[in-house]
């Protein structure tokens, strides 16, 4: 029953998701009618809001195509490519393979969002080379689903912002939060701890049971796989053939990078996030790959997955615009979501729907940052008022920012880059995902 349930959802996703650009085209149309209906803006102030959000993740979609391009030429290093073949080849079944994904998926995660979602995706390409009969679409799936437990985990960008000192958190809260939340009562606090614990230990056997059956399966040819190992001929017939191929000059430079990296890590602590993460992928693609000309080859090749980050990204940073946009009253769509939630909160309630709000609010605005935003200054006081703990408040929205991805096409396009898959292919099995981590993690809300 559960597979046939699976195949259901897969079949459903396959025939009428669209592709994920026509998606945000779609998401931006169905917004601009919403905030005119439930703001009472006009067609044009939506148009503005739309407008003037359109390139305000211009940075961000940088970050994310680093992630993507970085990520990719680090695992086609000859040395990053054994450990991930070696690594792999500990797994003989597709069950196996499933489980193992899934496993270092989520803990890579929980370590660090970006990291784990590149960490992912390679290890799955690696496995579909290796295990024979493995489920290519859902190997992937298990993949993306650790993605589930970054916003619970260390690289959580609500609580590590209520654990900054520097942090305007009475501007953010509407004087809700006027003292730095430590950690220890948001990531590491024992409800959260213990969701964490349960979706990362859990959801891979959740993924092992999706497997399709044997006439069901859908395999990748290795071959397909192979990308940037052809090797380059490295002719020094000039001098810029001789830079070109020499490994001095990628040494000069990979020794300056690390000397940061080092810097960073004794000034900063474990403080990972996109900016270093992407810099130590670079140094070390620079020297794993010997030479400049090796290096540019795999940069290449990497640079083709990006395209769906490139025209995607500004038109989710325009829907953005518009669920925050306000009225002239100083009501916004999201805001109108965020106060429809509390109206039906009781404080056992609140927790739970302030996750489910959260996930709503996500789905249209992608981002931890923006849906924290967009949320705090509503549902930080209410919480307040209902008697919640602040620290429980901030961590349902996290909680749903991270849940609905599995949804959204937007955080999976560098996994799918680097996979060569479309969003439509992995989707369906996200669905039943996304439905038995909301069970865990609303009712581990609502009573841890």
């Amino acid at each position: 029953m559960f597979k046939r349930f699976t195949n259901g959802c897969v079949t459903l996703v396959q025939k009428y998701l669209p592709d994920p650009f026509l998606f945000a085209v779609i998401l931006t149309l169905i917004v601009f009618v919403l905030g005119i209906i439930f703001t009472g803006q006009s067609a044009m102030a939506m148009t503005v809001h739309w407008g003037k959000g359109f390139w305000s993740l211009l940075a961000f979609s940088m970050q994310m195509a680093l992630v993507l391009v970085t990520g990719h030429t680090l695992a086609s290093a000859p040395s990053i490519k054994r450990g991930l073949k070696n690594l792999a080849g500990l797994t003989k079944t597709p069950t196996q393979a499933i489980l193992a994904v899934s496993f270092v998926s989520a803990i890579a995660c929980w370590i660090n969002w970006g990291f784990g979602l590149v960490i992912g995706a390679l290890y799955a390409r690696q496995l579909a080379k290796q295990v024979k009969g493995v489920d290519y679409r859902l190997l992937i799936a298990a993949a993306y689903s650790g993605f589930l437990v970054w916003h619970g985990g260390l690289s959580g960008s609500i609580p590590l912002t209520l654990a900054t000192p520097t942090a305007d958190l009475a501007g953010m809260t509407r004087g809700a939060v006027t003292e730095m939340i430590p950690t220890s009562q948001t990531i590491f606090s024992h409800f959260n701890l213990i969701i964490s614990g349960l979706v990362i230990f859990t959801l891979p056997f959740v993924n092992k049971a999706m497997h399709p059956d044997p006439d069901k399966i859908i395999m990748v040819n290795p071959e397909m796989l192979l990308e940037a190992e052809v090797c380059t001929t490295e002719k020094a017939a000039t001098a810029a053939d001789k830079m070109e191929t020499s490994p001095v000059l990628s040494i000069l430079i990979g020794v300056l990078g690390l000397a940061y990296i080092f810097y960073y890590f004794i000034n900063n602590g474990f403080s990972l996030n996109l900016d270093i993460v992407n810099f130590i992928f670079l140094i070390l693609g620079i020297l794993l790959h010997g030479t400049p000309r090796r290096f540019l080859t795999a940069i290449g090749e990497a640079a083709k997955g990006t395209a769906g980050i490139i025209l995607q990204f500004p038109f989710y940073a325009g829907i953005m615009g518009m669920m925050v946009g306000m009225s002239a009253e100083g009501l916004s769509l999201a805001g109108a979501m965020s106060n429809a939630f509390v109206n039906i909160s009781t404080p056992r309630t609140f927790p739970l729907f302030t996750f489910l709000s959260a996930g709503l609010v996500n789905f249209f605005v992608p981002s931890g940052g923006g849906q924290w935003a967009v949320q705090a200054p509503i549902m930080m006081p209410a919480g307040a008022e209902l008697g919640v703990p602040a620290a429980k408040t901030a961590m349902a929205i996290a909680w749903g920012d991270a849940w609905t991805n599995m949804i959204q096409p937007f955080w999976a396009l560098p996994a799918l880059g680097i996979a060569g898959l479309g969003a439509r292919d992995i989707m369906g099995f996200c669905i039943i995902d996304l439905i038995y981590t909301g069970v865990i993690i609303g009712l581990g809300l609502m009573f841890l």
